[in-house]
């Protein structure tokens, strides 16, 4: 007598047959957004799948590098409007990254839906969402406790929104304050001493801060960028209070001392320092200078470009004590002289790039004199504004 086959074997088996969470993992092994896409059109289930595997959204007026004349220009960028952020936060409700930078007319309101769907959220760009306010910030602090990476560029915030940020965002790496003009050294105090795992933070044109609020800020605190701020030396002590701080710049700095309030930054505290962008900081002093060249032995760049008050004994104690220092900015410093230039030759042995041009007391045969005793440094013409960015969003 011949077996039958059981309805069981002779039954197709169908991919469809397969749980979720191996249907995750094909959507996850493909590597092309036309694939992805593919897959999420092929019915449902496969849409829900796609939907859940989701992390990161971006809009189309989401930007990185944001052009500010453009965002007065409706033709420019979508708006996005409550609705739109609505529908798709309960379509991706496993985002880790959420971009609304761009989105000028976006309200308050609109973040209320991140208090359901904003839990395992890590970072949230809000660059240049010009109606967001301190009520805003609290829904997202409510709403995303996870949260380790927010930029706040431009937004209406005050101190009020950082300590709701403070209270509940406690593992927050990454903030960038830069253009909040609303915000004190309060509310930094309230996130140094909240966020115990900051590393990087930004407040570049933050007229109201002056540095104060970072006093016994984490040691994790590696990364400060504050660009034309009203730092006072106190401030500048507290923001190498944590004894961290690996990057420092503070182009721009307006000072209101006789330009040696930096000699904090070398008096102890700032001994992993190996970054410092000092541009424009025209006043700044020779007592300041060698404080630093002393204090910073791990020195690696350091722009001084614009820097007038930086004379002889500043060249000199550069040339002595930064055995480290690879790039040195010197560009159109009045004061830097030929026996400054000598001093920098006869020392500095790592050095490898010196940005120079503009320097009016410099003579061609001291530049060509540097060039041939010291052949392995390469002179550049041009002038950076930026150096040692932050890779951040």
């Amino acid at each position: 007598m011949q077996p039958t086959c059981s309805s069981s074997t002779n039954a197709l088996t169908s991919i469809m047959d397969l749980p979720d969470d191996c249907l995750v993992f094909i959507f996850q092994c493909l590597d092309s957004s036309s694939d992805r896409e593919s897959f999420g059109l092929t019915c449902h289930r496969c849409l829900c799948i796609q939907n859940l595997s989701r992390r990161s959204l971006h809009f189309p007026c989401s930007f990185r590098q944001l052009d500010i004349s453009s965002l007065s220009h409706s033709n420019n960028h979508v708006n996005i409007s409550t609705y739109h952020l609505h529908r798709l936060l309960t379509r991706f409700q496993h985002l880790h990254l959420l971009s609304l930078s761009g989105c000028t007319e976006l309200p308050d309101s609109s973040l209320d839906h991140l208090v359901n769907y904003g839990s395992k959220l890590h970072t949230l760009n809000m660059e240049c969402c010009f109606r967001i306010t301190d009520h805003g910030l609290s829904v997202v602090a409510t709403g995303c406790p996870s949260l380790q990476v927010i930029s706040l560029y431009r937004c209406q915030i005050s101190d009020s929104g950082l300590e709701s940020l403070a209270n509940s965002c406690s593992i927050l790496k990454d903030v960038n304050l830069s253009y909040c003009y609303f915000i004190s050294d309060h509310g930094l105090r309230a996130l140094s001493q909240g966020c115990r795992q900051l590393q990087a933070v930004k407040i570049s044109h933050c007229k109201g801060v002056t540095g104060i609020g970072f006093k016994g800020c984490s040691s994790t605190l590696a990364y400060v960028e504050a660009e034309s701020c009203k730092l006072e030396p106190e401030g500048i002590s507290g923001i190498v209070s944590g004894g961290g701080i690996e990057c420092l710049n503070i182009s721009g700095l307006i000072l209101f001392n006789d330009g040696n309030g930096l000699a904090t930054i070398g008096r102890g505290f700032a001994f992993s320092l190996k970054i410092l962008n000092l541009r424009l900081c025209r006043t700044v002093g020779d007592e300041s200078i060698v404080a630093i060249a002393e204090g910073c032995p791990l020195l690696e760049e350091w722009n001084l470009a614009l820097c007038h008050g930086v004379r002889i004994v500043g060249w000199s104690s550069i040339g002595m004590n930064c055995h480290k220092l690879e790039k040195l900015h010197v560009n159109r410093c009045q004061s830097l002289c030929d026996d400054g230039l000598l001093a920098l030759r006869n020392g500095c042995k790592q050095l490898s790039v010196l940005y120079m041009n503009g320097c009016s007391r410099i003579t061609s045969t001291a530049i060509e004199l540097f060039k041939c005793y010291r052949s392995d440094v390469t002179i550049k013409e041009e002038e950076k504004m930026c150096i040692g960015a932050y890779v951040g969003i």
